[in-house]
């Protein structure tokens, strides 16, 4: 079975070829025209998907050393995301699968960062709790088998990566804000100020981190390091990566106290990460801190598969063509959905 894998749900055009669960290749271009923006712009996306989607999967046929006549099946994400990117992998993966006359497969984006975490070894085993933690979605989710998945709880408000974002954003570090203040917050004291730990000790698996994003902006104000009409920040460099480790601590805690509560009630020997935030050095030391203090087996993919990539695609794609789930052609675009 070789599989393309195509992904295009936001500013990432990626393919990948995978053999019989082998990743060959995985080729991404991401589009560097949004961070003078601030944030990602639908238009721009799209239209740059136009003009890298047929390089990027040609780059990936070419390195993994396979032609398009060898392939047997092609998976392509359909949702959730921004609907004219995911429309541009949607039809160009559509075409491709029709033309070589081969199996075509639908991927919901979520179930792409759940399966990252197959594409090297050690594979979880079934049933285990994987937390998918980005820009877009924080859920917490019950993995009995493949495709078989309960969602125990999920962001309120605003996803983990999103707050990374805005905060980056107020602390002047650009776009997008989730590594730079990961770096920033090296140098810095977690301790500096202690911001909320939205709904860390209730019962449930929700998420909350809308709150901890405003305390951030209420600490600027009221030290008088934020000019509320220019929105001027007048923090020096160690005050900034204080605040960094600050509100990064705050946000790891919850979601390292949801995940191994929801560990517990379930029972699991396994547990997964996976999206962009995945990659987040503190999220990564402070889970297999835990997991090892705990007797469990943590899985986290390579930084190169945690945020969105072509390889996850591939892999889910072809554990559905594996089991027969090959989709119909007339497959549509979501630009929202949850795992089903």
């Amino acid at each position: 079975m070789i599989t393309l894998g195509i992904e295009t749900s936001c500013d990432e055009t990626s393919a990948a070829v995978l053999a019989d669960g082998v990743l060959l290749s995985n080729v991404i271009s991401t589009q560097l025209i949004h961070t003078r923006y601030g944030g990602v712009v639908p238009e721009l996306a799209s239209r740059a998907h136009l003009r890298l989607i047929i390089p990027v999967v040609d780059e990936a046929l070419r390195t993994s050393g396979v032609r398009k006549g060898d392939l047997t099946g092609v998976a392509v994400t359909y949702g959730p995301g921004l609907l004219g990117s995911l429309l541009v992998g949607l039809n160009f993966g559509k075409s491709l699968a029709y033309g070589l006359g081969i199996p075509f497969v639908g991927v919901n984006h979520m179930h792409g960062h759940i399966y990252s975490n197959f594409i090297d070894e050690p594979r979880p085993e079934f049933p285990f709790l994987c937390l998918i933690v980005s820009g877009g979605h924080t859920q917490l989710l019950l993995v009995r088998k493949p495709f078989d998945h309960e969602l125990l709880g999920e962001t309120l408000d605003d996803a983990a990566g999103e707050a990374y974002d805005k905060v980056a954003k107020m602390l002047g570090l650009g776009f997008p804000g989730g590594p730079a203040v990961d770096i920033r917050a090296r140098s810095g004291d977690p301790a500096f100020v202690r911001f909320p730990r939205s709904l860390a000790e209730t019962d449930g698996y929700a998420f909350s981190f809308s709150g901890m994003k405003t305390s951030v902006l209420y600490y600027l104000r009221d030290h008088k390091l934020l000019d509320p009409a220019t929105g001027v920040l007048g923090a020096g460099p160690a005050v900034v990566d204080n605040i960094c480790a600050s509100f990064q601590a705050a946000v790891v805690d919850v979601l390292v106290a949801k995940t191994f509560r929801a560990a517990a009630a379930t029972r699991v020997r396994h547990v997964a990460v996976a999206g962009g935030v995945s990659a987040n050095s503190e999220l990564r030391r402070r889970m297999a801190e835990r997991a090892e203090a705990e007797g469990l087996i943590l899985h986290v993919p390579k930084p190169a598969y945690c945020t969105d990539n072509g390889a996850m695609i591939a892999m889910a794609g072809s554990m559905k063509l594996a089991a027969g789930l090959a989709d119909e052609l007339t497959l549509t675009a979501l630009a929202t959905g949850m795992p089903e």
